[in-house]
């Protein structure tokens, strides 16, 4: 089987809600947001975020600020809030050492997915990034995974694995795409969806499988 893996990103090798909670103190603050604002954005963005949601701001509320000027600055304050634990670099690294390929595919906006992988220092560490946003379809879809694979320089034919959180984006995704997979326990799992290959708790003990297969 071939040395590549894809990685989801959102509470996977990142930790979105943190981020997400400090990001949005810091955007009400400085547009002086009210609560009710406040409290509508959160809600929004509570599984994921785009341009439109801002739109959807503005007009609810009379905000004055351009929708762009929102989401760019939503962008900024989602890359500098963000974080990947320094475990899970070092285990990225020792992949690479390894030799294996490593891709990111993630649901979300393709500029603040790639802003959120600069600013934790992932970007450094992959090979190739496919973000819903690029294409306008979302994980299980395989398209997704063909483009991950495309722009890590690989064939989905040759096997690999895919590492996530989300059972029917991740796991279900990896599955049609002919991936091994391993799932990181936390959401609830539906009924009728194909097991994962492996159940861990960390995205680090995913890493030690995978270093174990290459051993």
């Amino acid at each position: 089987m071939a040395r590549l893996v894809f990685f989801d990103l959102d509470g996977t090798l990142a930790d979105r809600q943190s981020a997400l909670s400090d990001a949005l103190t810091c955007l009400c603050r400085s547009r002086k947001l009210s609560p009710d604002a406040e409290q509508w954005l959160r809600t929004a963005l509570a599984d994921r975020a785009t341009i439109g949601d801002f739109a959807r701001l503005r007009e609810a509320f009379g905000l004055e600020a351009s929708a762009a000027a929102l989401w760019q600055e939503y962008v900024d304050l989602m890359a500098a809030a963000v974080t990947c634990r320094p475990e899970v670099l070092e285990g990225l690294a020792r992949l690479r050492a390894a030799a294996w390929t490593i891709g990111v595919v993630t649901n979300g906006a393709g500029d603040i997915q790639r802003a959120k992988l600069a600013g934790t220092g992932l970007a450094s560490l992959v090979d190739g990034v496919a973000a819903s946003g690029d294409l306008e379809i979302r994980k299980p879809d395989l398209r997704l995974f063909e483009l991950a694979a495309s722009r890590c320089g690989v064939s989905l034919a040759d096997g690999g694995w895919m590492v996530g959180d989300n059972p029917a984006g991740d796991v279900v995704g990896g599955h049609q795409a002919g991936l091994r997979t391993i799932w990181l326990r936390g959401r609830p799992w539906p009924d009728g969806l194909p097991s994962a290959h492996h159940v861990v708790d960390d995205v680090t003990d995913a890493i030690a499988i995978l270093l174990a297969e290459t051993e």
